[in-house]
């Protein structure tokens, strides 16, 4: 797992290629990431199912509460089959926009 933080947000990446590791290391070190926003990077994942995106809700679901941005980059999915509350998106890019945007939305009270 590598950790780079740039400016108030954190992107998480798995190294070693072991998905369900990775989550437990993601969710037992959750604490030290909390006040940032946090970007899941699983581009390393080729074969990931809709169920195994959708394990990182309870987490999506704490952070979005505390009023940060959590964002899953992964390629090569369907990105209809994930539900609203989740943020999945296709490019760190991508990542890096809809955190910009959501931080825009939140100083402006929505």
């Amino acid at each position: 797992m590598k950790v780079d933080q740039k400016g108030h947000t954190i992107t998480i990446r798995d190294t070693q290629g072991d998905f369900t590791s990775f989550l437990m290391k993601v969710t037992h070190q959750y604490k030290t990431f909390e006040k940032h926003n946090i970007i899941i990077d699983l581009l390393l994942h080729n074969d990931l199912s809709t169920n195994d995106v959708k394990l990182f809700m309870p987490l999506s679901k704490q952070h979005k509460k505390a009023k940060k941005s959590f964002v899953i980059v992964t390629s090569d999915f369907d990105y209809n089959a994930i539900p609203e509350k989740l943020t999945v998106v296709p490019s760190l890019l991508e990542s890096h926009d809809i955190i910009e945007m959501e931080e825009i939305e939140r100083d402006l009270g929505f």
